[in-house]
Parts: C-alpha cells; sequence; structure tokens
C-alpha cells in the first residue's frame, strides 16, 4: 500500500510539527508513505474566494503529483475533502479525469476506515475535547450530524479511545461550527470571532485541557481567540496525540 502525504500549505507554514507527526504515524504503522516535495497549495482558498479557474493549475499538479499513490492523505479534513471532491469538477473545465478522487481521504478518515488500527503508541495522560468541523462532519462524515435522527458516532473518539490514560469529552451543541469557515473569518470577522468564543467556552466547560480535531483552521481560529482573550485551553491536532511516543 502506497501512500503519498499531502500536507496542507497552512499545516507546512504554521504548524509543522503535524505533517511530522502524520509522516512518523503512518510509517509506524507500516504503510509506504513518501512526501512529494514538489506539492503545493490543493487551491482551495483560491476556489473559494471565487477564483475557481485560476485554481485549475493547482488541481491538475496535485493530480498528476500523487496519482500514482494507492493512497493520498492529509492532516486536514477541509482540504481533503476539497481535494476529493472539486479537483474532479475543476479538471473536467479543461476536458481533463481527476485520478486522486477515489483515493483522498483525511488522515483520520483514513486510518479509521482503511487501515483499522487496534492500538497507538505512547501515552496521553489528559483530558480533550474534540472538535467537530463543519467539513468534518458534513463532507467526510467523521462524525454524526446532529441534525440527521441516526445514531451518533465518532471516527476521532474512536480512534482516541485507544490511547491510554485520555479522557475524551465532547461538548454542548457538538458540531456546532466555531466561526472560521476560510473567507467568513475574514469577510465577517465580527460574528465569526463571536461564534469562536460561543465555541469555545462549551469547549472549556468540558473541563478539558486541550482542544483536538482534525482540523487544524479551525483549531487556529479558537487558538488565536483563547490567545488573546487569555483563556485556559489548549491546542492539538488528533494526529499529534496518535503519534505520542514516535
Amino acid at each position: 500500500m502506497k501512500i503519498g502525504l499531502f500536507v496542507p500549505c497552512y499545516v507546512n507554514a504554521i504548524y509543522p510539527q503535524i505533517g511530522v507527526a502524520s509522516y512518523k504515524l503512518l510509517d509506524y504503522l507500516g504503510l509506504d508513505v513518501d512526501y512529494p516535495v514538489d506539492q503545493t497549495c490543493c487551491g482551495q482558498p483560491m476556489a473559494n474566494g471565487g477564483f475557481e479557474d485560476e485554481a485549475i493549475a493547482l488541481a491538475k499538479h496535485f493530480d498528476d503529483l500523487f496519482a500514482g499513490f494507492d493512497y493520498v492523505v492529509a492532516p486536514s479534513a477541509s482540504c481533503a475533502v476539497f481535494a476529493r471532491d472539486n479537483h474532479p469538477r475543476l479538471l473536467e473545465k479543461e476536458g481533463l479525469v481527476c485520478h486522486t478522487t477515489g483515493r483522498m481521504y483525511d488522515l483520520c478518515e483514513f486510518l479509521h476506515d482503511v487501515v483499522k488500527p487496534d492500538s497507538f503508541p505512547g501515552k496521553f495522560p489528559h483530558k480533550v475535547s474534540i472538535h467537530n468541523s463543519c467539513h468534518g462532519v458534513r463532507e467526510l462524515h467523521l462524525s454524526s450530524a446532529s441534525e440527521l435522527n441516526i445514531p451518533r458516532y465518532s471516527k476521532i473518539k474512536d480512534l482516541l479511545s485507544l490511547m491510554e490514560g485520555i479522557e475524551i469529552f465532547e461538548p454542548d451543541k457538538v458540531d456546532e461550527c466555531c466561526g472560521f469557515g476560510g473567507m467568513f473569518s475574514i469577510e465577517e470577522p465580527a460574528v465569526s470571532v463571536t461564534m469562536g468564543k460561543d465555541k469555545l467556552k462549551n469547549h472549556i466547560a468540558t473541563g478539558a485541557e486541550y482542544i483536538t480535531g482534525a482540523d487544524s483552521s479551525c483549531m487556529m481560529h479558537m487558538r488565536g481567540i483563547a490567545d488573546r482573550e487569555k483563556l485556559p485551553i489548549r491546542f492539538i491536532h488528533a494526529v499529534e496525540i496518535l503519534a505520542t511516543g514516535l
């Protein structure tokens, strides 16, 4: 099983430790993982900003670079779902076929649905509150959407439950948006920050030491608010927890 590791722009630039943890974890699990050094942005910010045609070249480069892998995984729910669901449509505008769409996964999704490990190394003796990002819930189905009358599930919770010493919580209004939303946080900053404060209040009320999840973009937004407000909460990507001890 040959795995191509895609590390999104903001992870590479701001949270490189998440990319390192992703590589270490995949390697630990016995997978043949490679990090193509010529990778660039998947095109999500450009397309979401209304410049879809300019994102086509990025989608083509992505598809060419990762076409030879059995799976492509990324420690980012929003980037993974953009590449999987939107690259085919973008490439079709140029008469091209997308080769990676059926093989693109968020890393947590990939671990839960494909690899299915029964344990992880190390211990994490801390209380964590899971943040369910909008893309993760409603497009990748990493957890059940609260508006649907279906049994409750959480793939991130399932994975974290395999760690020794961890205590896992979820906040009230479990899948309510944190207010980031990419361009939304730039175009509507006051509303975005207010939503973030409300979300942080619910996470902190669980008594958790950390907020964790599959989307660093959401946690980056909340971290900024928490730092400014001097709130007693820390942030860590779910993959960093799973890679503890490597």
